[in-house]
């Protein structure tokens, strides 16, 4: 325990009494403020005020954002995924998820069986961490020879190319 942790603890201590809160301070403060990106499927303004309101009064949230046209629940706060997951497929009885997808430009391969996704919103393809098929898996990295040519040949290494 550092200085400044046990400065703060005596100074809370002077502020308000202890009532037995103080386990459920430590844990709270323990958690990391983290990004939660759940898929969840929105039909009307019903299902998004339905899904949004499923975890605003969730303790810890502390901005939940709702994209009907991607279907994606954002929740941002002090709080545990599998906790937001599991509240919202309660709550909402729908079928919930966590976001299956990365940007276009992260996936080497982009266009391999099984990472290309119609369903996708548009610049975004399936995580292939995700994917359980070590094979696709294996296709959508980019292999050791393929990186060594490519960047031979690119803009940014300028001494890469004798030819030019």
């Amino acid at each position: 325990m550092g200085v400044l942790d046990k400065l703060e603890d005596i100074i809370e201590d002077c502020i308000s009494p202890r009532h037995g809160n103080k386990k459920k301070l430590k844990k709270i403060r323990k958690s990391q403020l983290q990004t939660v990106e759940i898929k969840v499927k929105i039909d009307c303004h019903g299902c998004e005020r339905k899904v949004r309101k499923s975890v605003e009064d969730m303790k810890g949230v502390t901005q939940a954002a709702v994209d009907p046209k991607q279907h994606k629940l954002t929740v941002i706060g002090y709080v545990d995924p599998k906790k937001v997951l599991a509240r919202v497929r309660y709550k909402t009885g729908k079928k919930a998820e966590m976001w299956p997808y990365v940007p276009f430009d992260v996936v080497d391969h982009p266009y391999v069986h099984g990472v290309y996704d119609r369903k996708a919103p548009p610049g975004y393809v399936r995580n292939i961490e995700l994917v359980p098929n070590p094979q696709i898996t294996n296709l959508a990295r980019a292999s050791s020879t393929e990186v060594k040519y490519i960047t031979a040949f690119s803009d940014d290494n300028a001494t890469g190319c004798s030819v030019m």
